[in-house]
This record gives C-alpha cells, sequence and structure tokens, in this order.
C-alpha cells in the first residue's frame, strides 16, 4: 500500500522461489545477545540510564525497541549516540562472537541450491565484514545497513529499487519485532526466527507471515516453497 503500512500477512505464504533472502545478522545469523546485553549495561553510566538486570532479559525479549527504551530510561535523543558506541564496543568483541548453531550450514546449502543473499542489519559494515571473513563466509552479494530507530524499511525500498525486484519477490529472515515490522511495512514475506533478541510470543504478537523455530525448519521453509515454484512454474 503506497504511502502507508501494509496490512498484516499481506505478503502472504511463500508459494514460489524467492528472487532474494535477505537476512538480519544480530540474533539471526551472528549470536550475539550476551555480548550486546553486556555493552549496554557498560554504557548504562556514560548515557544515564539504568542497566538491564538478569532477572530482566526475558522480559526484555518480550519488548519492542521503544519499550525496552522505555524501560531502561533511554531518551530517543541519546538512542544514535548509544547505537554508535554499541557498534564500537561491539567491533572489539568480534573475534568472540560467534554464528548461531546451523546457521553457516544454511547458509551454505541456500547458496549451493542458487538462492540470491544479502544482509540487512543495524549493525556496522565492518563489524559484519569481520565476522563473515573469519568464518570464510563469502556467499552474500551485499551488506546493507539501517538505522536502529528509522528502521529498515527505508533501507528495504532502496534495495527494491536497485535490484529492480517487486516485494513478493524479497524474504527477509529476522528475530526482531522490528524486523517483521519493517517487511509489513514494505509488503515483502517476512521469516521471524524464535532464536535471537525478540521472544516467540512478542514475533506471534505482530503476526509474521512464517515463523521458523530451528534453521533446519526455516531451511525446509524456504526450499518447500523453491519446490512448490518449480512445481506450477510453466
Amino acid at each position: 500500500m503506497r504511502g502507508g503500512r501494509r496490512r498484516v500477512g499481506a505478503a502472504g505464504v511463500l508459494s514460489a522461489r524467492p528472487a532474494l533472502l535477505l537476512f538480519d545478522f544480530d540474533g539471526t545469523i551472528a549470536d550475539t545477545f550476551r555480548s550486546g546485553v553486556e555493552i549496554l549495561n557498560q554504557l548504562a553510566p556514560e548515557f544515564g540510564f539504568r542497566p538491564l538486570a538478569e532477572g530482566d532479559l526475558e522480559r526484555a525479549r518480550d519488548m519492542r525497541t521503544g519499550e525496552l527504551m522505555k524501560f531502561l530510561g533511554i531518551p530517543a535523543t541519546r538512542m544514535s549516540r548509544i547505537s554508535r558506541r554499541g557498534k564500537e564496543e561491539l567491533s572489539k568483541r568480534m573475534d568472540e562472537i560467534l554464528p548461531l548453531p546451523g546457521m553457516i550450514e544454511l547458509i551454505r546449502c541456500l547458496h549451493g541450491r542458487g538462492f540470491r543473499l544479502g544482509i540487512l542489519t543495524s549493525n556496522s559494515e565492518e563489524n559484519v565484514a569481520a565476522f563473515l571473513s573469519r568464518f570464510d563466509i563469502r556467499v552474500f552479494e551485499f551488506v546493507r545497513t539501517s538505522s536502529k530507530l528509522a528502521g529498515k524499511g527505508r533501507v528495504i525500498r532502496e534495495i527494491l529499487k536497485g535490484q529492480g525486484l517487486k516485494p513478493r519477490e524479497i524474504l527477509l529472515i529476522g528475530d526482531e519485532v522490528r524486523d517483521v515490522e519493517a517487511a509489513q511495512e514494505t509488503g515483502v514475506h517476512v521469516v521471524a526466527v524464535t532464536w535471537g533478541y525478540n521472544s516467540q510470543r512478542a514475533l506471534e504478537s505482530i503476526r509474521p507471515d512464517h515463523l521458523a523455530q530451528s534453521p533446519e525448519e526455516l531451511g525446509a521453509l524456504v526450499c518447500g516453497a523453491e519446490m512448490e515454484g518449480e512445481e506450477v512454474a510453466p
């Protein structure tokens, strides 16, 4: 819907092979959750917000970005500076960051089956590049970054225009409510994965087109759509 948010679920169930698989990075491919919490708490005194206590982690996973900011007392005016500092601190830890179990194997499998792959992240290109180089993952055509506050919708539109694709030809794969919201805003398909930052309960509440509870389930969903598309092709 031009000029506004599309209705939830409008992209619908995948019925054909996506032209582009667009992956989120943090919490979807890379296991940065614990480091992210530690960095957030490290920055709390510097920026004057309260740290995220261990006992509040599960509660925080149920929150959207704005809700978490309010819960911690982070004003929107400081969020861009906090995000920038967070990326700087994470860059010092990239040698410690591991891939989420099964994701490297899945990504290489999808590339081997001829899928085009890209990354859309609020992390820095430098951090993502360091991770991909360390694990010898050279299968992504591009890495695009977005603001944590401004969201990913604008960048998705740029990708659509730059790649000459229609919204239904892209499948966005992410672990946060804001990933689903960006897909709903731009009309692309979306799979919400439950092993990242937001909880399954939070993700289900916003009704993504698909939900995957493991990389194996994600692979079956994507390849199942591919096979169905092949069957109906003339």
